[in-house]
């Protein structure tokens, strides 16, 4: 019989490997605006503006801003770079900027975080 931790343990591994699973392959342009592979938007905030190269978006931020990851083997392109997030997992940038879902977007096309406090925007190349 599995003792209660050990599943639990179990569960929170199987679900850390499902989302690096889900991890998005890289950043595409979709009706003019940015989107993961599956066509969900894509965001950046303006609070990063003030520390060029660093993402600020962590802890909690994550839960309504899930960062774009990057699958293994990624490679930067055009103006696509990679950086990389305190727990050493790659984040896609554009343009220098870390790109971010919105946790209220529910389908493709969807664009609720556009605006989101006047700090999160679509990104429109």
């Amino acid at each position: 019989m599995n003792h209660p931790h050990t599943t639990f343990k179990t569960l929170v591994a199987l679900l850390l490997l499902a989302c690096a699973s889900v991890a998005a392959a890289q950043p595409k342009t979709t009706n003019g605006i940015l989107t993961d592979e599956k066509g969900m938007s894509l965001y950046v905030w303006d609070n990063e503006l003030t520390a060029p190269g660093k993402i600020l978006c962590t802890g909690p931020c994550t839960i309504t801003w899930p960062p774009m990851l990057a699958k293994d083997g990624a490679k930067a392109f055009d103006d696509f770079t990679l950086m990389t997030r305190d727990d050493g997992t790659l984040q896609w940038a554009y343009k220098g900027r870390p790109l971010y879902h919105s946790a209220n977007d529910k389908q493709p096309g969807d664009h609720r975080g556009d605006g989101f406090r006047g700090i999160w925007h679509l990104v429109k190349p």
